[in-house]
């Protein structure tokens, strides 16, 4: 298991902040770490031959103020119970406030009971979380915003919507539309005015539980324009291609797609390989293994994202500025971003905060 330490004083009651990760996405954890300007906690984590998880907390955790990272991605069982079973360990470590660090929320599907006799995973999923021990939730971009209901600890939900859709603008293409569905659309609106640009939005429905949905209609003016597809999350790519297909009907010139969860569950790879699709964003709540990386796969990081709205926590300041359209500060995260890809190092997080101290003292003169 992955481990991290942290020091920083002067946060909530004088406590230190300390980050922590399990396996689902160190390499996220280490360049929030990075960010911050801290090193990771150490902690070790091993399955047993029976499958049992077991962990253990190598630091003092005392009254500390704790982040654990860990998306519940693939394999999702096992990265929700080392969640879990970290969250119980911190607890029973006399940690001063356990904050999950969540970036990819899994289940967010199953977040209401439509059809008879089926479960809200959704709400189990949240159940669980605060028995084990947590004290709060930091995610991204959850499928449905209803999920933060399920939780009766505060939950401070990001999202990617600003940093993909500035990657867009720079890119200064013309004659652009934003498509996305109506799960997606109050999103998708901000989206679009971001790239002053229109909104399109595909009907689809989703029959029985198949892992497919079925298009109905695109709804809005998109012929002769160069689109960009934005989700919440590519799981298996079939809804994507399905609206790319109707996209090329309708008299689309280039197609572009974005979301911010890259969950690419087979067969998503050899869909996206084969289509039409210029370039395909996504950002890295979820870890993206050498076997799906495609050349027309981009990756950005919300690990500076991530990283501010935990300072911002333990600070006990506003972590409103994270769900605005700032651009400074969102260009900010899209440069440290390209630093990481140039010198394959990131950058520390000092000049980065001291920047957004400065702005955040400007603004109270």
């Amino acid at each position: 298991m992955s481990a991290f330490g942290i020091a920083e004083a002067g946060g909530r009651s004088g406590e230190t902040l300390e980050l922590y990760t399990g396996n689902a996405n160190p390499e996220l954890a280490t360049n929030i770490a990075t960010y911050l300007g801290i090193s990771l906690g150490r902690a070790e984590g091993f399955e047993f031959a029976n499958e049992n998880i077991f962990v253990k907390i190598l630091d003092n955790v005392r009254e500390k103020d704790v982040f654990l990272v860990q998306p519940t991605c693939t394999p999702v069982q096992k990265s929700i119970m080392e969640l879990l079973i970290m969250i119980d360990a911190f607890k029973r470590a006399s940690a001063g406030r356990i904050t999950a660090v969540i970036p990819y929320y899994a289940y967010g599907r199953s977040d209401k009971k439509d059809q008879p006799r089926v479960p809200i995973t959704a709400r189990l999923i949240a159940d669980m979380i605060q028995v084990a021990g947590a004290d709060r939730l930091l995610t991204m971009d959850l499928h449905q915003g209803q999920i933060q209901g399920f939780f009766s600890v505060p939950v401070d939900e990001l999202t990617a919507v600003h940093m993909l859709s500035n990657y867009f603008k720079r890119m200064q293409l013309e004659d652009l539309v934003v498509v996305t569905d109506l799960g997606f659309a109050k999103r998708g609106r901000t989206f679009a005015e971001i790239l002053e640009a229109p909104l399109a939005i595909i009907e689809k429905r989703r029959p029985g539980n198949l892992d497919m949905a079925e298009l109905l209609n695109v709804i809005g003016d998109v012929r002769g324009k160069r689109a960009i597809i934005v989700d919440d999350e590519i799981n298996t790519g079939s809804t994507l291609i399905e609206i790319e297909r109707a996209l090329i009907r309708e008299g689309v010139t280039d197609i572009y797609a974005c979301a911010t969860h890259g969950v690419l569950s087979d067969p998503a790879i050899d869909r996206l390989r084969t289509s039409e699709i210029t370039e395909i964003v996504i950002t890295d709540t979820i870890p993206l293994p050498p076997a799906k990386r495609l050349e027309k796969i981009k990756v950005l990081s919300v690990a500076p994202l991530i990283g501010e709205a935990i300072r911002r926590i333990h600070r006990g300041e506003s972590v409103g500025a994270l769900f605005s359209e700032d651009l400074e500060l969102v260009q900010e995260m899209l440069l440290w971003d390209e630093k990481i890809d140039a010198d394959g190092d990131a950058p520390t997080a000092q000049m980065t905060t001291t920047r957004q101290d400065e702005r955040e003292v400007s603004a109270t003169r």
